[in-house]
């Protein structure tokens, strides 16, 4: 059996506005901070879409995040 490798995820962040925001706290960021950044926002729409569809509806709202 193949089996592929997992389909990279799409960056949902804007790299520099998250360095320079970072940046205007007097603090350096490391080079993983963006990919780790990425995979929390992931994990945090997954649950607002979960917490929408068990609401029965089709509309992520803000009370989901």
């Amino acid at each position: 059996m193949c089996m592929s490798a997992p389909a990279a995820k799409e960056m949902l962040v804007v790299g520099t506005k998250v360095k320079n925001y970072i940046k205007s706290k007097d603090v350096m960021s490391s080079s993983d901070v963006l990919d780790a950044l990425n995979d929390a926002l992931y994990t945090l729409l997954d649950k607002a879409v979960q917490r929408a569809q068990a609401n029965g509806r089709k509309t992520v709202q803000g009370r989901d995040v």
